[in-house]
Parts: C-alpha cells; structure tokens; sequence
C-alpha cells in the first residue's frame, strides 16, 4: 500500500510540472509577442505575422492573445495584405468585443475597403462596402475621434459612384441611347445629389432630353436650375442643346 506522504509527493510533483509548463508558456508567449512587436516596427511583416500566429493559437481567450489577434491584422494592413487584414479585424471584432483595439480595427476594415476600392470605370463592389462600413462605424462609435475622417471618406466614395453612374450616362449618350442615359442621369439626381457630380447630371439630364426632343421637358428643366447651372458654368451647353435640338425639329417640319 502506498503511503499518504507518498501520495501527497506526487501530487505536488505534478502540480509543480504543470504550474512549471504553464510558466514556460506564458513566458514563450511574451517573448514571440514581444518578437512579433520587433518585428512590426522593423517592417519584417511576414516575421511579425508569424510570431502573431502563434501567440493567437496558444493565447486564445487570454489578454495577450486578444493584442496578438489585432497586431496580426496591423502586420497584413502595413503590408498591403489589405483583404487579409480584414479577415483578422474581423476576427478581433467577432470574438472580443471588449478589445480596445476594436475602434481602431473597425475603422482599420473601413481603410482596407477604401483602400481597395478601385477606379470609378471598374466594378464597385469595395467602393459599396466601404461606404456601408464607415456608415456601420459612424452609428457605433459617433464621439470617435475618427468621425470627421470617416465622413470625408464616405464623400470620397460616394462621388466615385456619382462619376461612374454620371460617366455610363454619357456612354449611352455618344450611342444615342437617350431613354438609358435618362435612367443613369436620374439616379445621380435622386441618389447622389451631395456629390460634385450632381450639377453635371442636371445638364446630362437636360440634354438627353433635348436630344430625344422631348424639348417641354428639357425646357423646363433648364429654367428649374438655371441659377445652379450657370454657377457651374454647365448652363450654356444644357442651352445649346435645346436650341440645337429645337433647330432640327424645324427642319423636318
């Protein structure tokens, strides 16, 4: 039979392993987050991704695991790695509410998109979801410090939009699609009437009118905007092309 000493021996034996494991892995994981913190600042992303990773997946649940998680999605952000960071802000966001690196990396997903939205003639798809993700910030965090620049963003994007929209107009203009090119002008007047494209859309509008001679119309619409347009110093082209489409309707006659 085994004595009760013995017994108790090799529980403290145990638990002095385990506590001394446990030790070496906090200590492990300080380190390889104290290398990754290096690292970043030393620009060696792909290092600091690498020691990130590993704190992640044995810190999961813990203080420096939840740092380790937003300074992963920093390595990829700093590196260009703009979609791969948001998949790991998003991580951070999803799983630790309670981060305060969670401002910072909401507004951080807001930048990925911004930053990956392309040219206004190519699909716009990051230019939507990053109107609709500094919106999303706006709404949770609105005394952010970040509020003015996030609004300006969202400015930004929104006349990228108002272009492209603008822009297919005019493409269906030059093919003398007037009814398409109406459709276009119209959305940029009911949608994006905040942007630096709305004046243009108005005299699109009035000349796709013209154009297709529904001259009433057009005539009126130039008289409705007329102080609007002439500031823009976008009346006397809306003008031209009534008189011009009112010429050809003459000559037919």
């Amino acid at each position: 039979m085994i004595s009760k000493n013995i017994v108790n021996s090799l529980i403290l034996l145990i638990y002095a392993s385990c506590s001394g494991t446990r030790l070496e892995n906090d200590i492990s994981l300080k380190d390889k987050f104290s290398s990754g913190m290096t690292n970043l600042e030393n620009e060696k992303f792909l290092n600091a991704q690498s020691d990130f990773k590993y704190v992640v997946s044995r810190g999961t649940g813990t203080e420096i695991g939840d740092d380790a998680q937003y300074y992963l999605g920093e390595s990829y952000f700093r590196n260009k790695e703009y979609l791969l960071a948001v998949a790991e802000y998003e991580k951070l966001t999803r799983r630790m509410g309670f981060s305060p690196f969670v401002e910072d990396a909401r507004f951080k997903i807001c930048e990925a998109y911004k930053i990956e939205s392309p040219k206004y003639y190519h699909d716009q798809d990051y230019t939507e979801k990053a109107i609709q993700r500094f919106q999303e910030f706006l709404d949770d965090f609105p005394k952010s410090t970040l509020k003015e620049e996030a609004l300006m963003s969202i400015e930004t994007l929104r006349n990228k939009l108002a272009k492209k929209l603008y822009e297919t107009g005019i493409l269906y203009m030059k093919l003398e699609e007037h009814q398409s090119a109406k459709l276009s002008f119209q959305r940029v007047i009911d949608e994006y009437y905040d942007t630096d494209i709305f004046h243009n859309a108005q005299q699109g509008m009035i000349i796709a009118l013209a154009n297709n001679k529904e001259l009433t119309n057009a005539e009126s619409l130039l008289m409705k905007n007329e102080k609007s347009l002439k500031e823009s110093n976008l009346y006397e082209k809306a003008l031209d092309s009534i008189e011009k489409a009112k010429k050809q309707v003459t000559e037919k006659q």
